[in-house]
């Protein structure tokens, strides 16, 4: 059988060391779960192995060794961009509907227009929707700036999409989708690598193509699903930069006259880890992140001090006595200029438009109103820049008055106030009662995943401090980083489609929590720790219910997300119907 727990990894567990005596405070922890690391080599805890099949699979499947090994080889990509496939057909189907502006995407899709032409955005009259749906080549591009309050590389995206298609609602969706599509491709390959499993990955990865808000957002051509991809691609660099940092680090360390890696402390202490890419790559996307919307600001912070943990992890891991001086001394100097300041170059960088056509909204404010400053010796746009920044700022903090659909960050994972894209009533329903039907584009994810995943997190916060597991505490960090500061803007008109950047962290925690359902093949990680053998009729008989326990679940999400098609795509469908799906008052 294929290994899917997560505590089948190896250096990762949990279990006793056969005939080691547990110490006192272990001892009291244990009551709470906790138990300390089996005995595994080093090599393995510094670059841990991949799970297989096991031979029982193919040979139920009727498939011959040889083609099974092929199988195996090809699905550490074909798994994933077969789930992949099936994503990008959900997201793409009928994308241009409905044929309308929804939401945000009247300041979003005009401003990605305008952007693209001029180079900055402009002052669009009041009421041109209707006209740009009607014939956008009537409609003129405005020369007036436009006073906006979000930076410009989500709307550079957008309107890349509306060159290749047209100022049409499929030509501003058009790359929302390409995004939301290409996310779950990045997701499925993190899980894979994170749990050292193609099928767990795979999962995961399954999980986010079929949750109702990343999908929605993901035919919306809003920015919070661009900060999202940027998010989740810095947070696949990371992981990819841990494991090949580990790697190395582990290539350095002796071996002894009988083959085993040994820990060494002057190697771990001293060694340089060298030019690390990935981390590199990381600083640019969580750039582009911060360029998109300014809460990427505080992904960045948190990614930042998760990879120097990781490093001292590694350092103590490879025998380092004093770990944090190690990172402090070799690690921590390049880890802070490969993300903060290339961040921060990223983003000035985003502003090349507004910066080289002079026309922008503040863009002289420098050489005017701001003449005289005790800051001249600085260039006038980086000055205009800092305080078109200023205001932007202002803005956002007194941005308190009522919506509608406003709620507040602590029922987002019981999705108690999702919001209304778009909504028409039709009348002369025969199939309704009331005579009505209704079409509603809803904000919301799918309510069984989510409601799962408030589990998932305590499971996983769980893990991360009683088992030490570090990909427990990768999720926590992801899923905090995306939604633990809206809890200092409560005064705040704030919205639940703000949560979408933290849905694949959500994903990933309840891939977690199903592979522990499943629970570890019988004869590896715990179970081999006590002397169970894969012929142990106990362990089996508990991974098959696990394994069907999982299957349910994951199949009521499927049949959840099905379920509430129509509010996801602007179906039309009777208004009984619709009310039917209204499961919580604050949902109408």
């Amino acid at each position: 059988m294929t290994s899917t727990a997560p505590e089948t990894q190896r250096g990762q567990d949990a279990g006793d060391p056969l005939g080691e005596q547990p110490t006192s405070w272990q001892r009291r922890l244990r009551r709470f779960g906790h138990v300390p690391r089996p005995e595994t080599s080093l090599r393995d805890r510094l670059d841990p192995p991949w799970t297989r099949p096991g031979r029982q699979v193919w040979s139920v499947l009727a498939i011959p060794p040889h083609v099974a090994d092929r199988l195996v080889r090809w699905s550490g990509w074909g798994g994933p961009l077969l789930v992949t496939l099936v994503a990008g057909l959900l997201r793409f189907w009928r994308l241009d509907q409905p044929n309308a502006v929804i939401f945000d995407e009247t300041y979003y899709a005009k401003d990605a227009w305008a952007l693209v032409n001029r180079g900055y955005e402009g002052s669009w009259p009041k009421d041109v929707d209707k006209l740009i749906l009607k014939d956008p080549s009537s409609v003129p591009i405005p020369t007036d700036p436009g006073y906006v309050v979000h930076p410009p590389v989500g709307k550079w995206i957008i309107g890349f999409g509306e060159q290749l298609f047209g100022f049409t609602p499929f030509g501003w969706r058009f790359m929302v989708a390409v995004l939301g599509t290409i996310s779950v491709l990045l997701l499925c390959r993190i899980g894979r690598r994170l749990f050292r499993s193609t099928f767990l990955g795979c999962l995961a990865g399954l999980l986010l193509a079929v949750d109702g808000l990343h999908f929605v957002m993901s035919r919306t051509a809003l920015l919070d699903l661009i900060v999202m991809f940027f998010v989740l691609a810095a947070f696949g660099c990371l992981v990819v930069d841990r494991d090949r940092s580990r790697r190395r680090l582990a290539d350095a360390l002796p071996v002894d006259e009988e083959g085993v890696l040994r820990p060494d402390a002057r190697i771990a202490e001293t060694l340089r880890l060298g030019w690390r890419p990935w981390r590199l790559g990381a600083g640019v996307m969580l750039g582009l992140a911060f360029a998109t919307k300014w809460n990427g600001l505080y992904v960045l912070a948190a990614f930042g001090l998760m990879t120097v943990l990781w490093d001292v992890g590694t350092r103590r891991t490879a025998g380092a006595v004093r770990p944090y001086m190690a990172v402090l001394r070799r690690d921590l100097i390049p880890a802070f200029f490969s993300t903060v300041p290339v961040a921060i170059v990223t983003y000035i960088v985003s502003w090349t438009g507004w910066i080289v056509t002079d026309k922008g909204y503040y863009r002289n404010w420098a050489a005017t109103e701001g003449k005289g400053s005790s800051w001249s010796w600085l260039p006038d746009w980086l000055r205009s820049l800092w305080h078109y920044e200023n205001q932007v700022y202002d803005f956002h903090v007194g941005l308190t008055s009522g919506h509608t659909y406003e709620s507040n960050p602590w029922s987002w994972l019981v999705l108690g106030r999702p919001v209304s894209y778009f909504y028409e009533e039709q009348a002369g329903c025969k199939e309704s009662s009331t005579g009505k039907c209704a079409a509603e584009v809803l904000a919301i994810g799918t309510p069984l995943l989510w409601w799962l995943a408030c589990f998932a997190l305590a499971y996983v916060v769980w893990r991360w401090l009683f088992r030490r597991d570090w990909r427990a505490g990768a999720i926590a960090c992801g899923v905090a980083a995306g939604w633990v500061p809206w809890f200092f803007y409560q005064e705040r008109t704030i919205f639940l489609f703000y949560a979408v950047v933290f849905v694949p962290f959500l994903c990933l925690a309840v891939t977690m929590l199903l592979g522990a359902i499943v629970g570890p093949a019988a004869g590896t990680g715990a179970r081999a720790n006590l002397g169970l053998t894969s012929k142990d009729p106990t362990g089996e008989r508990r991974r098959t219910l696990g394994a069907i326990a999982a299957g349910v679940l994951v199949l009521l999400i499927i049949w959840n997300f099905i379920y509430f098609w129509p509010l996801y795509t602007g179906t039309s469908i009777p208004e009984d119907l619709w009310r039917d799906r209204m499961w919580l008052d604050t949902w109408v």
